[in-house]
């Protein structure tokens, strides 16, 4: 719990009151490996605080398995669209590793924005931050070659092969494993 209090303490003051309440809110979990926090056409009712682990997330598209994302520590994930709009996912959440999470409902979530100011800012934060990171990443990312993908993956995740199946880093960056492993014994020989 300590994580995700100074996670979120890092953007807004908290209160005893308002700790108080995110302790008694969110749900702590031990997830084990390869299960899913959500799947497609379900509904995500709930905002994850990843404090050990990897998860990604991903879709299918003409019946090919796509990583969109992968997440580690200290960050929160969701199924941003459907938890946001409260629709159903196009989208499927797995965990890489045996996971600790603290989860938060979307009821509960809007209550302590509403019970507290601090909080609702946290939360502008939060999607301010979600919504300018993802379109920053992805108008560049459409444009950049396979081995810039890779290297930039490896700017925001140094330790991701050491964690990740190499076939959903391949999925994420849009070529086949072969492809990856080319790209990986080039870095290794100008190293």
């Amino acid at each position: 719990m300590q994580n995700l209090l100074q996670i979120i303490s890092s953007k807004v003051r908290i209160s005893e009151k308002l700790e108080s309440a995110i302790v008694g809110t969110f749900r702590k979990e031990t997830i084990s490996k390869n299960e899913f926090l959500l799947k497609e056409f379900q509904y995500c009712r709930r905002l994850y605080f990843l404090d050990k682990g990897t998860v990604r997330t991903f879709y299918y598209h003409k019946e090919k398995d796509i990583t969109s994302w992968f997440y580690r520590e200290g960050h929160f994930l969701t199924s941003w669209y459907s938890f946001y709009t409260q629709k159903a996912s196009f989208e499927y959440i797995e965990t890489l590793e045996e996971c600790t999470i603290y989860s938060i409902s979307y009821t509960e979530y809007q209550k302590l924005i509403l019970e507290f100011p601090q909080f609702e800012r946290f939360a502008r934060l939060l999607a301010e931050e979600q919504t300018a990171f993802v379109d920053n990443f992805s108008k560049g990312y459409m444009f950049m070659s396979a081995k810039e993908k890779y290297d930039l993956l490896l700017s925001i995740f140094p330790d991701i092969t050491l964690r990740v199946n190499l076939g959903h880093i391949a999925s994420f960056i849009g070529v086949s494993q072969e492809t990856l492993s080319r790209i990986r014994r080039r870095k290794k020989t100008k190293a």
